[in-house]
């Protein structure tokens, strides 16, 4: 017998892949790029303020200033005063508020123009108002105004980013395993936090503009990528759309997850979310954008949106004034504090990919969230009493607090979102999934507005204070999902629809 001739190793690996794999693979590669560098640009805030007001009594005075106040002579006005973290507040939430308000529009206007030109001009855009914060530091510029402007420019633009990559990722990802491949896909929030951190942190002592000025460059770069290279859609380079089978036909097939969510109305969905009354019979999609009211009323949306609200405001909290936490608590120079502050988006990628992997497996997005957040809240409890005791201590305690905290924000956000946006009423429509995502992560983000705007006004306070405030929204995200979490466990127990992911809610 003829032996075949062997392949190289890895012309074996490459033709092991077909052709539609090796594009969702550089969709999936390019718009973690791309996201990483939506939060790469938004983190210098976090670790610059703690250089805009230090303590300046413990910096060696230079000789050649003439010193008139001992302990703000080093700060940055307007940042020089005793409410400074009254002002941090103001910034933060100029960007959060705009960011909040914004997000409901994103949605219907990503919808409604191409994802590739969308995105290209948002991150553009978005590096320009960035670098215009780092520019204040050579321009010499003191007045709030000003930075409030920024921000509140910068949280408009940093819309166009989250509804139009879950779109383009739902395009051409189906429903099996999306939880795992969204929780590692979602990492790109962590790992821009992480870049973020670093990259200001490298010149947050000498000059702190570059640390706006070099995240503004990177982003505006990746915008140029997305105009050469992103697809849209499959159907766009002739690869196949992916497969939205019920949980019926897809055990039959290989047991690909079913979909989020069933309705009672449906009785046998059918290829890229088709619905029809007979089986194997597949109804043309529907191209019309969704109206938000009709979004509002797909099963699970309302109730995930504010979750993901007092969520969002957990995590943001942190993504903001964690930095200055440990300088103040832990007494770091502001570099330390940011490195060590990266900790916490260490444990955010272990807890989405953890709260991937266990929602797919169980079928129970809902639950997921709820077991995380409720063990969340007495961690958060123990690292503000114990977590600053020993450097092992803080490690472990941000890594367990980040993912616990993280892997419920990371899960809605991405798999839910995604799952909501395809639910089988929508009969097909896939351009619901952009108004479906900016709605629930829209939600969020007036929880991510009310954060730090909360921790800018109880932290004077002291920070047990703050850490209360965040126990209690973690406990009220429980709450708001009590109802989809009864559902699943009647469908543990038998009493419901056997299918996995939600029942008909």
């Amino acid at each position: 017998m003829k032996m075949k001739s062997s392949l190289a190793p890895g012309i074996r690996l490459i033709t092991n892949f077909s052709r539609d794999s090796w594009y969702r693979g550089f969709i999936l590669i390019l718009t973690f790029l791309f996201y990483t560098a939506y939060h790469l640009s938004r983190k210098p805030i976090s670790i610059v303020k703690s250089e805009l007001h230090r303590n300046c009594s413990n910096v060696i005075q230079p000789k050649d200033i003439n010193i008139t106040n001992n302990v703000t002579w080093c700060d940055w006005p307007p940042f020089d005063q005793d409410n400074y973290q009254t002002l941090f507040g103001v910034l933060d939430n100029c960007f959060l508020v705009a960011y909040a308000i914004g997000m409901f529009f994103s949605g219907i206007f990503g919808e409604r123009l191409p994802l590739r030109y969308y995105l290209s001009i948002g991150m553009l855009m978005s590096g320009l108002f960035t670098c215009l914060f780092g520019l204040g530091f050579y321009w010499n510029i003191h007045s709030l105004g000003y930075y409030a402007f920024v921000q509140v420019m910068n949280g408009l633009v940093q819309t166009t980013g989250w509804p139009a990559v879950v779109a383009c990722v739902g395009n051409w990802f189906g429903k099996g395993k999306r939880g795992f491949i969204m929780g590692v896909w979602n990492s790109h929030t962590s790992v821009g936090n992480i870049l973020g951190s670093l990259i200001a942190g490298v010149f947050v002592s000498t000059a702190w503009g570059l640390s706006f000025i070099v995240p503004g460059i990177i982003i505006a770069c990746t915008g140029i990528l997305c105009f050469f290279f992103l697809v849209e859609k499959p159907e766009d380079v002739n690869c196949s759309s992916p497969q939205h089978h019920s949980g019926q036909e897809r055990s039959q097939e290989g047991g690909e997850t079913a979909p989020l969510l069933r309705d009672s109305s449906i009785v046998h969905p059918s290829i890229n979310g088709a619905v029809s009354t007979e089986p194997d019979v597949i109804v043309e999609e529907h191209s019309e954008a969704i109206s938000f009211l009709g979004a509002l009323r797909i099963p699970g949306v309302v109730e995930f949106s504010l979750c993901l609200l007092f969520a969002k405001l957990v995590s943001y909290t942190f993504l903001y004034w964690l930095p200055l936490y440990i300088s103040n608590v832990a007494h770091f120079e502001a570099k330390e504090a940011g490195d060590m502050s990266t900790l916490f988006d260490v444990g955010g990628i272990l807890g989405g990919i953890l709260a991937g992997l266990v929602s797919d497996y169980t079928g129970g997005r809902a639950s997921t969230c709820c077991v995380m957040l409720v063990v969340a809240a007495p961690m958060l409890f123990l690292y503000n009493n114990i977590g600053q005791r020993s450097l092992g201590t803080t490690i472990g305690m941000l890594l367990l607090c980040g993912a616990l905290v993280n892997g419920p924000y990371a899960l809605i956000t991405t798999a839910v979102s995604a799952d909501l946006g395809t639910h089988e009423s929508l009969k097909g429509n896939a351009r619901a999934l952009s108004t479906v995502t900016a709605i629930i992560d829209g939600t969020g983000s007036i929880g991510a507005a009310l954060g730090p705007l909360l921790a800018g006004v109880i932290s004077p306070t002291g920070w047990n204070n703050v850490f209360y405030m965040l126990i209690s929204a973690d406990v009220l995200a429980c709450l708001f999902l009590s109802r989809l979490v009864y559902k699943e466990a009647q469908r543990w127990c038998g009493c419901g629809p056997r299918a996995r992911g939600f029942n008909e809610l």
